[in-house]
């Protein structure tokens, strides 16, 4: 499940690090060519459990709901409303709520694996994944401000910066245009994405670390019950933090789109 952190010859302990995350060895299975490892049926779970939920939460809505259909409508109104039209504002946001709703729980499910036993592996803690689905993002709120404003209009709103003096814009408009085009994608993935991969390794190195200590005795009868209880410490702000990072990615996304939309920023 951690991958090896600890040599089977010499009793050496081997801290671990990104061998840990890396199940390419180990494929589940393959189909056909392609060598389908955990985390890539990590993603499809996740996006099945989104979809059977909300479905099965408004397959057959009543106008009094029952506990399913309340807990959808909740879950539904909370992106919505305090993320959606919060941010994008009450005359365009209907239309990205499905998007933004799909997203976020999309994420906290993938998220919260690293917490449920027999899986424990936060899928995004793999960059390859949080960067395309920043990839994604990046595709859909700058499609949206091209088909507003056009091609260069768009790229004039994002680059050229509201009241500042032309002779300013040498200096500001390259670094407006790298910031607001190019790096926007990179900070969202690495954000949810170093998250879930440093909580994730600090949890392998506690959890192998008390072992170690245990079985070298000595003082480490003593730090190896510290170390597994700082683990179970750690497991419970993982599960805080599972949740502030799809909130976080979920709410940039909106602003992204908000300010794509907006007519000067």
């Amino acid at each position: 499940m951690f991958g090896i952190t600890m040599a089977e010859s010499g009793g050496e302990f081997v801290a671990p690090g990104p061998n840990s995350f890396d199940f390419s060895e180990v494929p589940l299975f393959h189909l056909g060519g392609l060598a389908v490892t955990k985390p890539m049926v990590q993603l499809l779970l996740g996006a099945l459990l989104v979809f059977v939920f909300f479905f099965a939460a408004f397959r057959r809505a009543t106008l009094v709901p029952g506990r399913l259909q309340f807990a959808g409508e909740s879950a539904y109104g909370m992106v919505r409303n305090s993320i959606g039209r919060d941010i994008i504002g009450s005359h365009d946001f209907i239309k990205f709520v499905p998007y933004l709703v799909t997203l976020f729980f999309f994420i906290l499910i993938n998220n919260a694996f690293a917490s449920i036993p027999g899986i424990q592996f936060p899928t995004f803690s793999r960059a390859s994944m949080a960067y395309a689905l920043a990839g994604l993002s990046w595709v859909i709120y700058n499609a949206v401000g091209i088909k507003k404003h056009g091609l260069l209009g768009y790229l004039k709103l994002q680059s050229v910066p509201s009241g500042v003096s032309p002779a300013m814009y040498p200096l500001l408009v390259p670094l407006e245009f790298f910031s607001n085009i190019l790096v926007r994608p990179v900070t969202l993935a690495l954000r949810l994405f170093a998250n879930m991969f440093a909580g994730h390794l600090l949890l392998i190195l506690f959890s192998t670390g008390g072992l170690f200590l245990l079985e070298y005795g000595g003082i480490g009868l003593v730090a190896g019950p510290l170390a597994w209880a700082l683990a179970i410490a750690i497991s419970f702000l993982e599960l805080l933090v599972q949740f502030l990072q799809a909130y976080v990615f979920t709410l940039l996304n909106a602003m992204y789109i908000s300010g794509a939309l907006a007519d000067e920023h």
